[in-house]
């Protein structure tokens, strides 16, 4: 009977909400190539593809703040990422930038 409860609780767990939580966090993620860094400012330009949820529908090469400057030490000019960004009081900022391959 315990082994039952189990699973139906992870089976409960794991359609209820977290996948979809996690799937929509990584499909947040936008692709993006690193052209410049400028560490003093805390800012990164980034040629990236569309970013849907600040109404960006074509890809551009823009110039973001950065939530953390401590991201800038994580990628280098020329480098592949995905990253999130969103409005951080009024300005698009990132806040998440991981290396790809």
């Amino acid at each position: 009977m315990r082994r039952i409860t189990l699973v139906a609780a992870g089976i409960l767990v794991l359609s209820g909400g977290v996948l979809p939580r996690v799937a929509a966090a990584q499909s947040a993620m936008v692709n993006g190539l690193v052209t410049k860094i400028d560490e003093s400012a805390g800012k990164i330009t980034l040629k990236h593809g569309p970013i849907k949820k600040l109404d960006m529908n074509e890809g551009m090469t823009m110039v973001f703040r950065v939530q953390d400057p401590t991201m800038l030490k994580q990628v280098k000019v020329g480098d592949k990422v995905r990253f999130d960004a969103d409005r951080v009081n009024g300005q698009i900022t990132v806040t998440k930038i991981e290396k790809t391959k």
